[in-house]
């Protein structure tokens, strides 16, 4: 079912993405670079937020297939907005594996004569502006659903609760660098359910099961589910951005060590005595690999990777309980069940 909810959308995204480059040739090639380096920041993702609008709106008896298929476009938009911002926010010049839009332009102004100072103001300004625009496309489909007025004013509620929520958690990400005091894992994993578990998981599946007429215990109950599920899904991200395979993952394990992200890997390890040795090297700008292998033996030896995933598959049985002790449809929680199984056992 996944499968080919997932095709549906990558076939309008591609639709989305041509007309968007049509009406870019108007403006200049610069500007067809930019929807060009916005569509690749769409794609090689896992499609996870579609999937679920489409998973809630169908298990929930929802028959409008083509408005639904547009709403999840607007979460993948929703999505690729986020991470562009935040590649930004954390400086990287790649995702995935591949050039970000933030390097693709600083790489096309430095080809062009600029130095590297202009070639920095022109990968961020292209980085904020394909954010922008990709926030701004999302709201826009949303908004000229075909549907009764009532229902696309909820989805847009939804919609904007995403957004503003997920914006309180970067901040609070960046700003938990420098925190007065030491934050604890219940700061930590507050920060984790605002930043990606709201937007990423509990708002595509309420979205789906609004639009599907849902009532309002569903609505509720994949909510729930989908917040527990989304920092299940968070956790494993941490794990993965120092304990993971960059080949596999397309990011760098050292990023988030050399930015000092404070996530609960390290709330942990403050409360062990290996901390002293550790937090010399967290947060160095210059951190070099061997540095970063020692702090990644240290984690594990102070106990803070076991502990992480512990509170990952913590989350994904609070989350099943959630479904256990719902009245979804017996299809439905079958496929968020095995999607809560996912969110932990996965390598990128």
């Amino acid at each position: 079912m996944i499968d080919v909810a997932t095709a549906s959308v990558e076939r309008e995204l591609d639709r989305h993405f041509a007309a968007a480059r049509l009406r870019a040739g108007d403006y200049g090639p610069h500007y067809v670079e930019l929807w060009d380096q916005l569509e690749q920041a769409s794609a090689g993702g896992k499609r996870a937020r579609p999937a679920l609008v489409l998973a809630a709106h169908a298990g929930l008896g929802g028959t409008d297939r083509v408005a639904a298929t547009q709403l999840a476009i607007a979460f993948e938009l929703l999505h690729t907005a986020f991470i562009i911002h935040d590649d930004v926010i954390d400086r990287d010049l790649v995702r995935r594996g591949s050039t970000n839009v933030l390097g693709a332009f600083a790489a096309r102004g430095t080809a062009l004569g600029a130095d590297e100072t202009q070639a920095r103001t022109w990968g961020e300004a292209a980085a904020l502006l394909a954010g922008d625009l990709a926030l701004s496309q999302a709201h826009r489909i949303v908004a000229q659903l075909e549907i009764e007025t009532a229902t696309r004013g909820r989805l847009l509620d939804i919609l904007d609760r995403a957004v503003f929520v997920s914006a309180a958690g970067e901040l609070s990400d960046v700003t938990n660098t420098v925190a007065p005091h030491l934050l604890g894992i219940p700061d930590v994993l507050a920060t984790l359910e605002q930043k990606t578990a709201v937007y990423s998981c509990e708002a595509p599946l309420q979205a789906g099961a609004v639009l599907a007429g849902a009532s309002a215990a569903d609505i509720s109950s994949v909510g729930r589910f989908g917040r527990l599920i989304g920092i299940a899904f968070q956790l494993t991200d941490d794990m993965l951005g120092v304990f993971g395979d960059e080949a596999q993952t397309g990011k760098s394990t050292i990023a988030d060590l050399r930015e000092g992200k404070i996530t609960t890997l390290l709330a942990h390890a403050r409360t062990t005595t290996d901390w002293p040795s550790i937090a010399p090297f967290i947060g160095k700008t210059d951190l070099d690999q061997a540095e970063a292998a020692f702090v990644r033996e240290k984690l594990i030896e102070c106990g803070s990777a076991a502990h992480t995933e512990q509170l990952a598959r913590d989350h994904v049985a609070l989350a099943k309980a959630e479904l256990a002790a719902s009245a979804l449809p017996e299809e439905l929680r079958e496929l968020l069940l095995a999607f809560a199984d996912k969110a932990v056992e996965r390598s990128r």
